[in-house]
Parts: C-alpha cells; sequence; structure tokens
C-alpha cells in the first residue's frame, strides 16, 4: 500500500519572466516529521512554500494534502487546511500589539477589547516556552521579538503542517534551543514540519530528512542521518567546496576611529551601551559578540550617524565626530557604509528596482534637476554579477528577491561606495554556504584594502574563524576584547552572560594613543 504524506508536491513549476523559480519539483512530507528544505539563495525554495502557503499559484503541477488533491489559491484556503508559514520578512502590523496581530487574524471585530484576550495569547506563549507581552506593539520590538510573534501567531492558528522560512535568523542560542524543543514536542503530537535554514548544523540537530533544491530543480531526499554537512554542501552546490574561511594577515595600522565611553539609549529610554571603549582598525576585522538586544543594533547605529549619543566621543584624526550627521561624517574624512540587521526595512526601498536602489546611495550628488539613471543602472548589473545575483533584471524591486538575494545587493551598493570604515550586522544572514564565503571573501579583500570593519555576527565559529579579535558585550558594557584565534566558544559564551568579566585587563594599545583612553578593552592574549 502506498505511503499516505501529509503534504505531496508532485511536478510542480513555476516562472517569473524568464526566470525558472522552480522546474518540475517533487516533494513530500510525512505525518510527524521534521523536513529540512536546502538549496542556495534563488534555488527556488521560499517560492515552492509560498505555493504551498496559497501566496502563488503553481503554473503546473499537483498540491495533495492528506492525500487528496487541493487546490491553494489564498493563504486563507491554506489555512483551512492546516498549513501555516512563518515567513522571512515579518508580516506583522506596526502600530498593532502582539496580541491583536494574533487576534484579527482568527476573530471578528468588536466593539469591546476583553482582557481574556491577551491572558489567552499570554497562556498560548507560556505553554510553548517563548517569552512575550502580549500588549507591546510590534513597532517597538526587537527583531527577535517580532520573530517570536510570527511563531506564535501560526501555533495559535493551530496549523498542523507548519512551513519555517529561515526561523533562527534573528534569534539567540538560547531562543533557538527553545524553538526546537518546541518543533520537537509538535512533531510528537503529529505535527508535520518544514524548515528553510542555511544553517547546516541546525539541520542535521532538528531534521528527520532533508530536501535539496539546486536552481529550482529538485536533486534528493535523504535521512539526516545518513549524511553530513559536506555532503549536503555539494549537493546544494554541485560541486565540492572549502568550509575552511580565510583570516588573512595584515599589518596594523593605525585606528581609523576610536570609541571613548560611549553611552547610548534604546528607543524605549533604557540605556542599551554604557560608556564602552574600543578602536577600529584599518586591516583588521573586529567581531562583536553578544545575546540579543545586549546593544549591538544601538552601537551599530550610533557609530554610522543615525542614532544620538547620550554620552562619549569617537574620534577620528583628532576630531569628536559625535552629533555629526552621516554627510557630514564623510565629509571628515570617514567613507563609512552601514549594513544594517534589517535589509528591507532599514537597507533598502523593498518596492523600488535595484537600480533605484543603487541609486540611494549617491543621488544627491547629482549635477542638475535629474539623476543619472543610467550610471545607477550600470552599477546594478555590476553588483548583479559580481555577487550572483539571481533576478530577472536591474529593475526589479527588490522585494521580489529572495532574503538572501536582497542581503547581497544591499552589501555590494555599500561596498561599491568605496568605504574605509565598514559596520556591518549579521551580514550573511539568510544566505547559503556559496553566498556567505563569497561574502565572507569580499570582507576580507576590504580589509586587505585597509578598510576596519566592525562585523556584528551570531556564528561564534564564524567570527572566531573570520574576525582578528572579538568585542563581547553584556547588557550594553564591555567584558572584554580578545584575540578571535586564541579564545573559545566556552569563554566567549561566559562573556557574553556576564558571568566572566576581563574588562579590566589590558594588553595592547594602538600606537599614539594614551592607555587611560582606551580603558576597558581588553586584547587577550598579548602577554
Amino acid at each position: 500500500m502506498a505511503e499516505s504524506f501529509a503534504v505531496e508536491m508532485r511536478g510542480i513549476t513555476k516562472t517569473f519572466g524568464s526566470v525558472v523559480a522552480n522546474n518540475k519539483v517533487d516533494l513530500n512530507l510525512r505525518r510527524g516529521e521534521i523536513l529540512a528544505l536546502l538549496g542556495e539563495n534563488g534555488s527556488g525554495k521560499t517560492t515552492l512554500m509560498n505555493m504551498l502557503s496559497g501566496i502563488y499559484k503553481p503554473d503546473k503541477g499537483e498540491i495533495m494534502v492528506d492525500g487528496t488533491p487541493v487546490s491553494i489559491n489564498s493563504p486563507e484556503d491554506a489555512k483551512r487546511l492546516g498549513i501555516g508559514m512563518v515567513h522571512q520578512h515579518f508580516k506583522l502590523v506596526d502600530v498593532f500589539s502582539a496580541a491583536d496581530n494574533i487576534w484579527m487574524g482568527v476573530e471578528k471585530g468588536g466593539a469591546i477589547l476583553k482582557q481574556e484576550r491577551y491572558d489567552r495569547i499570554g497562556e498560548m506563549a507560556k505553554k510553548f516556552g517563548f517569552d512575550i507581552d502580549p500588549r507591546k506593539k510590534v513597532c517597538n520590538m526587537a527583531v527577535s521579538e517580532k520573530q517570536t510573534l510570527e511563531i506564535i501567531k501560526v501555533l495559535y492558528y493551530g496549523a498542523k503542517v507548519i512551513i519555517l522560512d529561515e526561523p533562527t535568523a534573528v534569534l539567540t542560542v538560547q531562543e533557538i534551543d527553545k524553538l526546537f524543543a518546541v518543533l520537537r514536542r509538535m512533531k510528537e503530537q503529529g505535527h508535520s514540519i518544514i524548515i528553510i535554514t542555511h544553517k547546516l548544523n541546525e539541520v542535521m540537530d532538528i531534521s528527520d530528512r532533508v530536501a535539496i533544491l539546486r536552481k529550482g530543480e529538485y536533486i534528493t531526499t535523504v535521512n539526516t542521518a545518513e549524511t553530513n554537512e559536506q555532503e549536503l554542501t555539494e549537493w546544494m552546490v554541485g560541486r565540492k567546496i572549502d568550509l575552511n574561511i580565510d583570516r588573512p594577515v595584515v599589518e596594523h595600522t593605525r585606528p581609523l576611529l576610536e570609541i571613548r565611553d560611549l553611552t547610548i539609549k534604546n528607543d524605549e529610554g533604557a540605556v542599551a551601551i554604557d560608556k564602552v571603549n574600543f578602536y577600529i582598525r584599518g586591516g583588521e576585522i573586529l567581531g562583536v559578540a553578544g545575546i540579543a538586544g545586549c546593544g549591538q543594533k544601538e552601537l551599530c547605529e550610533a557609530i554610522a550617524g543615525l542614532r544620538p549619543i547620550v554620552g562619549g566621543q569617537m574620534i577620528h584624526k583628532g576630531d569628536n565626530i559625535v552629533g555629526l550627521s552621516p554627510k557630514a561624517i564623510q565629509e571628515k574624512g570617514i567613507a563609512m557604509s552601514f549594513i544594517p540587521e534589517d535589509r528591507l526595512g532599514m537597507g533598502l526601498a523593498p518596492s523600488m528596482s535595484i537600480t533605484d536602489n543603487m541609486l540611494l546611495k549617491n543621488y544627491s550628488e547629482s549635477k542638475g534637476p535629474f539623476v543619472d539613471r543610467k550610471a545607477g543602472r550600470a552599477a546594478a548589473e555590476q553588483v548583479i554579477e559580481a555577487l550572483e545575483v539571481v533576478t530577472p533584471s536591474a529593475e526589479t524591486p527588490v522585494r521580489r528577491l529572495s532574503g538572501g538575494n536582497v542581503q547581497k545587493v544591499l552589501l555590494g551598493r555599500e561596498i561599491k561606495a568605496g568605504p574605509n570604515v565598514i559596520v556591518t550586522a549579521y551580514p550573511v544572514r539568510g544566505l547559503d554556504i556559496n553566498s556567505s564565503y563569497a561574502i565572507y571573501n569580499i570582507l576580507n579583500e576590504q580589509k586587505k584594502s585597509g578598510v576596519g570593519v566592525l562585523f556584528v555576527g551570531e556564528d561564534l565559529d564564524v567570527m572566531m574563524a573570520l574576525c582578528d579579535k572579538i568585542l563581547v558585550l553584556c547588557h550594553g558594557r564591555v567584558m572584554g576584547v580578545v584575540h578571535a584565534h586564541k579564545t573559545s566558544k566556552e569563554e566567549l559564551g561566559l562573556m557574553m552572560t556576564g558571568a566572566l568579566d576581563l574588562s579590566n585587563r589590558y594588553e595592547d594599545k594602538p600606537a599614539g594613543i594614551a592607555k587611560d583612553t582606551l580603558m576597558g578593552e581588553t586584547e587577550k592574549g598579548d602577554e
């Protein structure tokens, strides 16, 4: 007797203009299993799942749910069939509370808002191990809280088939552990889960089987217990790939930017960064490690001139640049590029084309009343070719690109501006292995040309392999700055949680700068 699957997709084909996103793809999902869906950026993973969740409709092929052919023409159809999807880019209303975002999808409006609704949301979140305030507005949430809300929303709707598109991209290690515990409990209760992720260690940890797509086509499905990370990578890319990250040695130069006693508040008025000291040196990648919400976001925005600074100084060539606009900072001689974690909310204009997003960086430099779109198009085409962005054309709105391709456009635009300081928050979040290593190579090339890089990351293994030094934050305070090749994940973890404080040690200082201006910075390993 043939096996009856929770979901079966047969011969699914979907095209967008001349781009074939999915070509005769077959996929099946068993009841009570966790299936990982792997593939490079642009391989068609999200498009395939968008057809299962009702956002797109396949051009050809058949979808079966519990052995019955179905037609899924909208997200409402998918919801009625017990299918829910947590998208990589949030589908939330910023001015609504967490509870409102959940209830508006399942309850009819009324004149009276009952206390019961908040209690039910809070109880449900607690049941699954999530920590969220039902009354908190989305606009006041951190990225990790928004991701948690999206997951809670789908769970609340009672979906039996749940699709998670890069669900751990913005979660801390502790939150990932909680999520995986939830997924395992749901699996035991008969839920079927598809998880799209580029983190191979997570695939090996959480999944029962792995399905691989390459350039829109189905390659194979394997049992997780019978494969390994290297083999999965080769199936994804189509060739062997070296998983070692280079860390070129560059002769130390003077600091490009020195941070002295920097104090910053978050959006709610609380201190996010408390009297932080460090410096960004040319030809060096300085990593910033810390649990989500410890001040990395505020630190990056303040250095880029996008967030007010309560106290302290940022010194460039003896001048304090605190309070200056990004344009004024550039006029002082710092060509700074900022790559924020919210690539579509802050980094790019989602409804504008790749070409127009390229022009956003320097449109004010145009002579005369008209913008030179020809130059912008040429720049867009150069980035598309150099970073292998999968897109129908340079005129495609960036919101139509996959998450990884959006990130490539953002990084490509900022690198092309020729910075001498790069501030980057999670630059490979949502990127596949091949694209991630391409980004690491780009950052290393910038490093070799004398650029100073501030790299906020979440993967400690990557940070230890790529960065020269790692600054560790805990609750907005520096726990120390350590040499990446002379530390361990265990030591970094202790510092991130505040269990180990090395901030009073001082071993190294840049030439010409007094020791007392850099107190609080620890360069462990120069003994």
